[in-house]
């Protein structure tokens, strides 16, 4: 019974948000009615811990919901940088034009804002340089920041990192946190990519991209004081995808295989009724909303979402290196991390994957304000130090 009914209502919230990935870009009133439709469906949790998966609360109309459609709470120090993120005002993503979305406040600046409100200081923590340069691409330039450690001896390992955005927002500057602290935790280089970006550059031009990067720095490590024989891949959300993606382009083109994949809350499949789609349809700084508009402006047509190079559950996965799997809960993309460590390790490959509670979508690059992003990151670097022999 309990089964059945947890179907019904998962089915139920995915027919109620299943018209967001039209109606919410005309209509942004659409996002309100939907949270307070999911709020009466799965209920209000009680202040208190939240009960455990599969137990059932009361609604606000007295009938039993299963827990595992009420959304998670974020912990104290992830609230403190969403609290700060909506006072920057921005707008809800999926209703701008991209070059709008591209401007609006990001995680990161809700960092730095609560960092000047803690009077702590916004500069980088040292260990770590980072110079700015470009690249050959198929297309012309990439811009690239390439991070080197200040201890540790030369030639150092490489690792190739992809920032996210859904190929359509994100930057290299916006993911500082992340492969900064990559750098530092595991005294590797980090090249991160300024990839192209949709609906200006379709599909498959950021994967492109990712793969003609991590050819260069296998090409170039040497001028970058890097060892092209420890090579690994690194990203997050859309990026973390494009760190599996060029894996297995590595693979199938007989490029230098690298030692490990760390992929931080990956886009990992297109289909967005999953439970966790479910649970954080309006989850914040991503929901499910802002995810179907990603789609809609980097792919192509209905036949890219097929594409194993962004459907990689249903990707051939066998032979690649080890990967690691970071997590946040309150994320419309936990499923899809689930699911790709699952068919990974169906596939022989070595996995290992965490999910980080009370923590949302971006928690991975906050290490200076949320203490679970530095553990993360940590758990992220030894995977990678591993791999790489270090």
């Amino acid at each position: 019974m309990r089964d059945g009914g947890q179907q019904r209502v998962r089915r139920g919230v995915a027919e109620a948000v299943g018209s967001w990935e039209v109606d919410v870009v005309r209509n942004s009133t659409w996002g309100v009615l939907a949270l307070a439709a999911v709020a009466a469906m799965a209920g209000c949790a009680k202040e208190d811990a939240a009960p455990a998966s599969g137990d059932s609360v009361r609604t606000m109309d007295g009938a039993l919901a299963p827990t595992d459609t009420i959304p998670a709470r974020a912990d104290e120090q992830m609230q403190a940088v969403m609290d700060e993120l909506a006072a920057l005002g921005g707008k809800p993503i999926e209703t701008l034009t991209p070059a709008e979305a591209r401007k609006q406040p990001t995680p990161t600046d809700a960092v730095m804002a609560l960092l000047r409100k803690q009077g702590k200081p916004t500069t980088p923590e040292p260990g770590v340089t980072a110079k700015d340069r470009t690249i050959p691409g198929p297309a012309g330039a990439l811009p690239v920041r390439i991070y080197t450690p200040t201890e540790g001896a030369a030639p150092y390992p490489v690792i190739v990192y992809f920032h996210g955005g859904g190929w359509v927002i994100g930057s290299k500057e916006v993911y500082d946190g992340g492969a900064r602290g990559l750098s530092k935790r595991t005294g590797a280089i980090v090249v991160s990519v300024d990839y192209r970006l949709g609906p200006e550059h379709k599909f498959p031009a950021s994967h492109d991209d990712a793969v003609a990067t991590y050819k260069w720095a296998v090409a170039n490590a040497r001028s970058i004081q890097g060892d092209s024989t420890r090579m690994a891949l690194a990203g997050e959300s859309a990026g973390g995808g494009l760190a599996v993606a060029t894996a297995i382009a590595a693979r199938d083109q007989q490029l230098m295989a690298p030692k490990h994949v760390l992929s931080v809350y990956p886009i990992a499949g297109t289909d967005t009724t999953t439970p966790s789609y479910v649970q954080h349809a309006m989850a914040k700084p991503l929901n499910r909303p802002m995810m179907s508009w990603f789609f809609t402006h980097y792919l192509r047509n209905a036949a890219d979402r097929q594409d194993p190079r962004v459907n990689l559950v249903a990707a051939n996965l066998r032979g690649l290196p080890p990967v690691t799997i970071i997590n946040a809960q309150i994320d419309p993309l936990l499923s899809d991390g689930e699911m790709l460590a699952q068919r990974l390790r169906d596939a022989g490959v070595t996995v290992d994957q965490k999910t980080w509670n009370g923590v949302t979508h971006e928690f991975f690059g906050m290490a200076a304000v949320v203490d679970k992003a530095k553990d993360a990151q940590q758990m992220g670097a030894d995977g990678l130090k591993k791999g790489l022999g270090m």
